[in-house]
């Protein structure tokens, strides 16, 4: 269920991330307050009836809908110019839930390959066994999409820019495409958060996120958002997740609350440090490659600057030497991590954890090299992480 309240779309974002869709108790309480029951009473038989009948509006039953949950929803729908929002219990439940709730068997969908391993794992492993065919191209080729998009295709999915090797997706253009032949877009927002990029703005119909990442940010909560139009969310998420089960807990819920009023201010600082950093590994001699979007070196930087505000917390980098472990290792402020978008710094050697499951052609598929290491720039000093950094490379 989704709280609509007067005049909250006449205000800026940063306000609606505050006060959107919030509702008090008689006690009045400033903090929204956590709804912690799993099911509702009546107060007649009849009261019942027609609420599961649709006919009088209220909640039913947790897993259906919940207070807190409602107030989460309605704050993303809010800052993404969205009419409609369905929090799930994790990122991968509502990219899993986006797709099998629209999808049937014999239907086609078009992907870009570059994707988190669990997303690559869907399209060549799971939605086959359920008679859907995916098709996994290079997402930075317009004449690829061109090529594939076809009116055999029900749905795109675009992961951009792309975990963990930052390929950057055109949305437009792929959304034009799409459309002239009936498909929808649907766009993995991660790693820009929703305060960097609009995917809805450039043409998407369904935008997902895990708030896993950069809306809790502090390493507390697990959660997901399924973002799109009233059609979409009634017709095809709404009663799908209702009837799966994979819905937020309303603790979960409240916590990415208190995440998202400090997220514009966070991924400020994050990007900050990210910017000096990545300047930092571009540099550095014991460095062979750097990737990040706004980077000058990026082959899609001008791509990347057209669609997010900057480039990100999130840095890509080879070292020249084979073993990346040895650096890994001798870090102090870096944490070890397959995790992201936390305060805290993390270094991550996808290779051996989050693309693990793709597989060595896989991995070979994608850019993933053996020696690749993901950075997420937390919100320590930024001249404290280069100083870790660099003392590491100093063993190496």
């Amino acid at each position: 269920m989704n709280i609509k309240h007067k005049n909250m779309k006449n205000y800026r974002k940063q306000t609606q991330r505050v006060r959107g869709g919030q509702i008090r108790s008689p006690f009045g309480e400033t903090s929204e307050p956590i709804y912690m029951n799993s099911g509702y009473v009546f107060n007649t038989a009849e009261e019942a009836r027609d609420k599961f009948a649709g006919i009088e509006e209220g909640y039913l039953y947790s897993r259906y809908g919940n207070p807190t949950v409602s107030v989460f929803e309605e704050r993303m729908a809010l800052n993404e110019n969205a009419e409609a929002c369905f929090a799930t219990s994790s990122g991968m439940s509502a990219i899993f839930g986006s797709l099998m709730c629209f999808l049937n068997f014999g239907d086609e969908v078009v992907s870009s390959h570059s994707l988190f391993g669990s997303c690559y794992h869907i399209f060549d492993h799971i939605l086959p066994r359920y008679g859907i065919q995916s098709k996994l191209i290079d997402g930075t080729s317009i004449e690829e999409w061109q090529q594939h998009i076809t009116t055999k295709t029900k749905c795109v999915f675009i992961e951009t820019p792309s975990n963990p090797t930052m390929e950057i997706v055109d949305i437009q253009k792929v959304s034009n495409i799409a459309h002239k032949h009936g498909a929808i877009v649907i766009v993995d927002n991660i790693f820009a958060s929703p305060i960097l990029q609009k995917p809805m703005e450039f043409g998407a119909d369904v935008v997902l996120y895990s708030g896993t990442k950069h809306i809790d940010g502090q390493g507390r909560s697990i959660g997901g958002a399924i973002l799109s139009n009233k059609n979409f969310y009634d017709n095809f998420v709404k009663p799908f997740m209702r009837h799966t089960g994979p819905t937020l807990s309303p603790f979960n819920a409240w916590i990415l609350l208190k995440g998202l009023e400090t997220l514009e201010y966070r991924i400020e600082q994050h990007c900050h440090n990210a910017e000096k950093i990545s300047q930092f590994l571009l540099d550095h001699p014991k460095v062979e490659t750097t990737i990040y979007p706004f980077s000058p070196n990026h082959p899609q930087h001008e791509l990347a600057r057209l669609q997010m505000i900057k480039g990100g917390s999130i840095i890509s980098f080879i070292p020249k030497s084979k073993d990346p472990f040895p650096l890994m290792n001798s870090l102090e402020l870096f944490d070890i991590s397959n995790n992201l978008g936390d305060t805290k710094s993390l270094i991550t050697h996808p290779a051996t954890t989050t693309h693990r499951i793709v597989g060595e052609e896989g991995r070979k598929l994608l850019n993933i090299t053996d020696n690749l290491i993901r950075l997420s720039i937390g919100l320590e000093d930024a001249d404290d992480l280069i100083e870790d950094l660099e003392k590491s490379f100093l063993l190496i």
